[in-house]
């Protein structure tokens, strides 16, 4: 089963989803950011879509695991918006450094920094891809 990510940002949602097997993380798509309900109903559409059994919302945490900003606690509400009207689990996950690393990956491209918009997506991917390389249980697996 799929499971789709979602890097919050102030301005725009990236996205990303695994692939059948929760083997291999890949961008989705961007939305702009609008209010948190209007969010998490269209990342609950984009997940039933999709076929995802879980959606992991990226967070900023400290060395003790505690949330580090005003934007990682708008993280962990968009977590619960996204709980009530998806029905699916939701995990929050540490994205340190996630914008980094696409920011840094779209630049090694080349890729014009008008286009860079769509390293929200690639960020998403890189939350994504550390939630299933950690081992973290697949849907199937969550009782």
């Amino acid at each position: 089963m799929r499971i789709l990510a979602v890097d919050p940002g102030e301005k725009f949602l990236g996205l990303a989803i695994s692939d059948p097997t929760g083997t291999i993380a890949g961008p989705l798509t961007v939305l702009r950011h609008r209010a948190r309900q209007a969010d998490a109903e269209a990342i609950a559409r984009l997940a039933t879509q999709h076929g995802a059994a879980r959606i992991v919302v990226g967070q900023a945490t400290d060395a003790q695991g505690q949330p580090t900003t005003l934007q990682a606690r708008r993280a962990a509400n968009l977590a619960q918006a996204l709980r009530q009207v998806s029905g699916l689990p939701v995990v929050l996950w540490d994205e340190t450094g996630s914008t980094r690393k696409a920011l840094e990956a779209w630049r090694q491209m080349g890729t014009a920094r008008r286009r860079q918009r769509r390293a929200d997506a690639v960020a998403a991917t890189v939350i994504l891809q550390s939630y299933l390389d950690a081992g973290a249980p697949l849907p199937q697996e969550v009782e």
